[in-house]
């Protein structure tokens, strides 16, 4: 599944300039319930990237169990710091 496609399933749209604020705290709540459902760690990981990226991701100790997942997130944290602004 991409970005594009996460942003579709849960928001409704791609651009989420457009995306109500109500529509927006619905829509992270839909992601952390199936956060917490999601047993593919890939899937999980994808789903926690997106949550960063808007802001609401879990604390890396609750999201993955597993050492290399969290020094996988900690690494994108770092990417995504070191991005430029658009």
């Amino acid at each position: 599944m991409t970005f594009d496609d996460q942003l579709q399933r849960y928001f409704g749209t791609t651009d989420m300039g457009q995306v109500p604020p109500d529509a927006v705290a619905a829509g992270l709540e839909r992601m952390r319930v199936d956060f917490g459902l999601e047993k593919d760690r890939g899937y999980r990981f994808a789903l926690w990237t997106v949550m960063y990226i808007l802001g609401d991701a879990p604390d890396l100790d609750v999201a993955f169990k597993e050492e290399k997942d969290r020094n996988a997130a900690r690494d994108f944290m770092d990417l995504m710091d070191r991005a430029p602004d658009s």
